[in-house]
């Protein structure tokens, strides 16, 4: 198992719970066991949540894997199964798993000062700079960036978002859901700018400000990047899934139980490129409720066992400003939306998207008993084999963007 992350643990409970009682072993590059990402950029940055508290595992748990933490993979023989250790060790196996994940897209030059959100040494570094009175410019507009702007405008700093069209929670959800989270988040004294392009972090030394496309620049005592992720697959340059060189960007290439074109190895998480039955195309996806249940898919694929009930809609739950945004089913783009409750103004909104005259997914602020009636037609709507359409949606690895990473 390579990744000792959401993926990786979920992937080797699986593997238990369809029978395996071979050996597991769980690389990881990060010295911590698996925990829990979201609340990295809630309670973690103010202290409420402890780093135990994060833990994926609970005391009671037994996997019975020998887990081998703080050296990342650099190498894997996909005809042997040998994985090569950035420490010069191998690890040899009858399969492997990959579960590397992905990692925050960056800028070019990153003066000091300027944090991205992926890790809790990450989280550790940033909440260290959170002072009351710093202002705080958030680039880019995805669920991860607005969490941490909500927070540190909680802990007295002032916050401005500096967001474009292409941002995940606009691509993914559209204009008017997009535009009624910003609203909850500029009633809390946020500034949310949007469609505009940040060109520049001005340095050198310490950050002081970032310059957009326009010329404009905009001050900062620090600057958070929530602009995307960038699939750890680079370790895997030149192996049999890199055929003739191919570009990896988009992740490992794999069909839609997770399998890749080599025998005994699968892959799994935000770093793989599943194939998706109902639009023929290959994506990545990295939704939390997906990494937690594609992995009993694949894990089922790689023993060759009924992987069993279909995957349910995907959802995410996130706070935003102080209100619960909540989201669950499957969008391709160009579904049509409607407001069913609530509104934009009132920051109470309930979204239904129709796939034609099919239900396919709903986003709610605040309106908890509202979504979850609706996750559970949508499931019923999945498992119904008189909608082919939805049913094949749902069971495929489709996600709400081409690339969800921003989505947290």
């Amino acid at each position: 198992m390579v990744g000792a992350g959401v993926v990786g643990h979920a992937s080797a409970v699986a593997l238990r719970a369809h029978g395996y009682t071979g050996r597991i072993t769980v690389l990881g590059s990060e010295r911590h066991r698996p925990y829990d990402r979201p609340p990295l950029g809630r309670g973690f940055l103010t202290g409420q949540t402890t780093i135990d508290e994060l833990a994926l595992e609970a005391p009671h748990d037994d996997l019975d894997a020998d887990w081998r933490l703080g050296v990342a993979a650099v190498a894997l023989d996909a005809a042997t199964h040998r994985v090569t250790l950035a420490n010069g060790r191998t690890v040899d196996s009858d399969a492997v798993v990959i579960a590397t994940g992905s990692a925050a897209r960056r800028m070019s030059t990153m003066p000091r000062g300027v944090h991205t959100l992926r890790t809790v040494e990450d989280a550790l570094a940033l909440r260290e700079e959170l002072l009351p009175g710093a202002h705080l410019v958030v680039v880019g507009s995805g669920v991860v960036g607005l969490e941490v702007a909500s927070t540190a405008r909680d802990l007295g700093l002032r916050v401005t978002v500096l967001g474009s069209s292409t941002d995940a929670l606009h691509t993914a959800f559209g204009a008017t859901v997009a535009g009624a989270v910003f609203g909850l988040h500029e009633r809390r004294g946020i500034t949310v700018r949007t469609d505009l392009r940040v060109t520049e972090l001005i340095g050198p030394g310490w950050v002081s400000g970032v310059r957009l496309s326009s010329g404009e620049e905009i001050g900062a005592d620090l600057v958070l990047l929530d602009i995307g992720a960038v699939p750890l697959v680079g370790w895997l340059g030149g192996s049999a899934l890199d055929p003739g060189g191919r570009d990896l960007h988009g992740g490992v290439v794999a069909d839609s139980a997770g399998a890749t074109g080599v025998p005994g190895i699968v892959a799994v998480g935000d770093c793989a490129a599943w194939l998706d039955p109902a639009t023929g195309a290959h994506r990545r996806i990295a939704h939390f409720s997906d990494t937690r249940n594609r992995p009993s898919i694949a894990m089922a694929a790689l023993l060759g066992v009924d992987p069993g009930a279909a995957a349910a809609p995907a959802t995410l739950t996130s706070e935003q400003a102080g209100a619960l945004v909540q989201f669950a089913g499957r969008l391709h783009g160009g579904e049509s939306m409607t407001i069913e409750a609530g509104g934009v103004d009132t920051g109470d909104l309930l979204a239904v998207y129709r796939r034609g005259e099919t239900p396919v997914a709903v986003l709610g602020i605040d309106q908890p008993g509202r979504v979850e009636e609706w996750r559970t037609r949508l499931l019923e709507l999945s498992l119904s084999p008189t909608d082919t359409d939805a049913h094949v949606d749902t069971a495929g690895p489709a996600g709400p963007v081409r690339d969800a990473s921003a989505l947290g």
